[in-house]
């Protein structure tokens, strides 16, 4: 366990920090910048995964994804999004191999460009809104809380297991530490980042915000485990790759979205 606990707080003290700075004082295209790059690596993990050696499809994927992303941060995403599902569904009735295998294919490459380009450049939206920075923090502190006391509480009094068909390494012990976790880090954190927002509110967009995240973590290890990988790459030590950094953190990103555009415009 401390072989994986070392560089997990190494790469975490350095990383958070970072992005700190960019989300509370960079500029607005800093973390910009930051999200289209995340996007850019995510996209490289997630068609590794999907498509192993085949770099065609890899490429293809990419460029899918990014130009979706574009389309979310330049404010027109359903016209951009709706141009690539038929770029891509027209060019893979002209795809090489057998008719099942093709369609396959083309269902992965779809859910990449909407899981990661399409989904996680939300976090640019929210960040636009009013008070986007201190909601994105909300976010961010929520689901890293729940993260980390997932971790800690499932290492050490993780007995039954969550879903182990999906992740054997979930826990029910650890979903409730991180649940318990994010909803005390929502009402302390709510009460600093956003003091006129009731406490109530703090509380219910918490436990959302917690139940997405593990939601988010479970959907990228069905992912991994379908193709039979551990983690999405190596580029964080003690973590797996971005993607795997990410995936607890996409859904609640777009709920806290779409939640501050309906009921606080």
């Amino acid at each position: 366990m401390s072989s994986k606990i070392i560089p997990r707080f190494i790469t975490a003290l350095l990383a958070i920090p970072a992005l700190i700075w960019i989300v509370g004082r960079g500029r607005p295209y800093h973390f910009f910048l930051l999200v289209f790059l995340v996007t850019i690596i995510s996209l490289f993990e997630y068609y590794r995964i999907a498509f192993p050696g085949r770099r065609r499809e890899q490429a293809f994927g990419v460029v899918a994804g990014l130009l979706v992303a574009s389309g979310v941060l330049t404010g027109s995403p359903s016209a951009w999004l709706a141009g690539v599902i038929v770029l891509l569904c027209s060019s893979y009735i002209f795809f090489g191999g057998e008719l099942e295998e093709r369609y396959r294919r083309l269902a992965w490459t779809l859910l990449g460009t909407l899981y990661v380009g399409y989904l996680f450049p939300h976090a640019v939206l929210l960040y636009r809104l009013r008070d986007g920075r201190q909601w994105f923090f909300f976010v961010l502190l929520v689901i890293m809380v729940g993260d980390t006391a997932a971790y800690a509480v499932g290492t050490c009094l993780g007995r039954k297991k969550l879903f182990p068909e999906i992740s054997p390494g979930k826990t029910v012990e650890g979903a409730i530490g991180s649940t318990s976790a994010s909803l005390l880090a929502g009402v302390i954190g709510g009460s600093f980042l956003l003091p006129t927002s009731p406490w109530l509110e703090m509380l219910g967009i918490s436990l959302v915000l917690s139940i997405l995240g593990q939601i988010g973590d479970l959907f990228e290890s069905w992912i991994k485990r379908v193709f039979g990988v551990k983690d999405s790459s190596a580029l964080l030590p003690g973590h797996g790759g971005l993607l795997d950094r990410m995936d607890s953190l996409i859904f609640p990103v777009v709920f806290a979205t779409y939640y501050l555009r309906i009921l606080h415009p």
